[in-house]
């Protein structure tokens, strides 16, 4: 199984989600924990890779 940081970085690349409580909903869905999900510069990285993700999806 991936870590939560791993796959919080999968689902923000994948276009499919727009907001962190999107991507921390779907994260609880699969199973994992939040605890590692913590912190301004990740969670502005997150934001980023999600905001790229779905231009290019669009």
């Amino acid at each position: 199984m991936k870590t939560t940081l791993e796959r919080a970085f999968e689902l923000a690349r994948s276009g499919r989600l727009e907001t962190l409580s999107e991507l921390q909903r779907a994260l609880v869905a699969e199973g994992y924990a939040l605890q590692q999900l913590t912190g301004p510069a990740l969670f502005e990285q997150l934001r980023k890779l999600m905001k790229v993700a779905k231009v290019h999806t669009d």
